[in-house]
């Protein structure tokens, strides 16, 4: 049968599709037609990774240190302490370092000035703080470094905390440590007395009232000293749940029991089988430096004399050098 004809019943002619009539697989759904393959999407291709790299640090920070009190390119003028001496600095440096600066060259600004606008020179007065320790403070905020040295220490320590540096105030902390606490222990020799009825003196670390008692400079007998350490420990006990042995194992190792008398010895042992203050080997070894006239068996500097020992009759049998 020619293509475009229709069958034909018995008695009926044949007809004929229109010859304008579409192929057959375009009268299908659209979704059951065969689509030509769709190009596959083209991967974008992947841009820059930015990275950040960094030069050498000790060149840039050497760099910086140039400027530092440098007068070229300087715009703003510090005069400070009695000597008056001239420091000079860059505003932009030491406004984004610090907020107080940022609050002082801010000052200088009214509300009817325009953004932008450039404050005054000054100079400012700083009559108060000394010209190495301003100096010291102007160093770290140009190079994140600071040179120190004990005379200046402390003084830049304050002058971190002043201007809100906590990194300055950590390094200051750090260089002075050594020299904060020689300064601390000597004014506790002095004061002994009243440092022991102190809140602080209760909330002193095992260690650290362990090196006060290691002085021999201490203005306070020993037997005194005693009590002292029993009520600090008593209070620590208390406060980190811990027996009294426990917390006071390491200060009462530095106790000069051989210096009392045995009277006082003899009271302190009753007094001690309370709170169990002081190791019994402890007290026998004081015992013992009596008994034998001589400080043998303790470390002789238990049985030195301190600043504030009252004298006791047997402490020149404790003399070493004595014959």
């Amino acid at each position: 049968m020619p293509y475009g004809a229709a069958a034909s019943s018995p008695g009926r002619p044949a007809s004929r599709l229109p010859a304008c009539l579409p192929p057959a697989s375009c009268l299908l759904p659209a979704c059951l037609r065969r689509l030509p393959p769709r190009p596959s999407p083209r991967q974008p291709m992947a841009g820059p990774c930015p990275a950040r790299l960094q030069g050498e640090a000790a060149a840039f920070t050497a760099a910086l240190r140039t400027l530092v009190n440098n007068p070229q390119f300087s715009d703003v003028t510090f005069v400070v302490g009695q000597e008056q001496q001239k420091v000079f600095a860059h505003r932009c440096v030491l406004a984004c370092r610090c907020q107080a600066f940022r609050g002082m060259f801010g000052q200088g600004l009214g509300s009817e000035e325009p953004p932008g606008s450039v404050p005054p020179q000054g100079p400012f007065i700083l009559g108060n703080v000394q010209p190495e320790v301003f100096l010291a403070v102007i160093e770290f905020l140009y190079t994140n470094s600071v040179t120190l040295n004990s005379h200046i220490a402390l003084e830049v320590l304050t002058s971190s905390v002043e201007y809100g540096l906590q990194d300055l105030c950590k390094a200051a902390v750090t260089y002075g440590q050594a020299d904060l606490q020689q300064h601390c222990l000597a004014f506790i020799e002095g004061c002994t007395a009243a440092v022991v009825r102190t809140q602080g003196f209760h909330e002193l670390s095992d260690v650290v009232l362990a090196r006060v008692l290691r002085s021999d400079r201490l203005a306070m007998d020993e037997l005194d000293l005693v009590e002292a350490v029993r009520e600090w420990a008593h209070v620590s006990s208390a406060v980190l749940e811990r027996p009294v042995p426990e917390v006071a194992a390491l200060p009462v190792q530095e106790l000069r029991l051989p210096l009392l008398a045995p009277s006082e010895l003899s009271t302190l042992e009753s007094h001690n089988q309370r709170d169990l203050l002081i190791p019994v080997e402890s007290i026998a070894a004081a015992w013992r430096t009596h008994a034998l006239r001589k400080g043998s068996g303790v470390p002789s500097h238990l049985c030195r004399p301190r600043r504030g020992t009252r004298p006791r009759d047997h402490h020149r049998h404790l003399d070493p050098h004595a014959k």
